[in-house]
This record gives structure tokens, sequence and C-alpha cells, in this order.
């Protein structure tokens, strides 16, 4: 398991990392896809009760 953890903070340094990280970050504040993230989450939910 260290050795996969290795690989990947390997790769989030990298130049081709980083510029995955911040695609990463203005998807993941776009309130469309909030709104998306927030109905899956909530069908989540209420299927394991």
């Amino acid at each position: 398991m260290a050795k996969l953890m290795d690989r990947v903070r390997s790769f989030l340094r990298s130049p081709q990392g980083r510029r995955t990280v911040e695609k990463a970050k203005r998807i993941a504040n776009d309130p469309g896809n909030q709104a998306k993230a927030r109905r899956f989450l909530e069908r989540l939910r209420t299927r394991r009760h």
C-alpha cells in the first residue's frame, strides 16, 4: 500500500498531476456539478437505509 501512495504523491507533484488537480478544482467549484454531486450522495444515503 505504501508503494501505491508513493506513486500517487509522485504523480501529484509532477506538472501533469498539478494540472489535473487544478482542473478537478475548477470542475468542483461549478455550482451545477456541486448540485449533481449532492443529488448523487443523497441517492447513496437513501439506498443504504
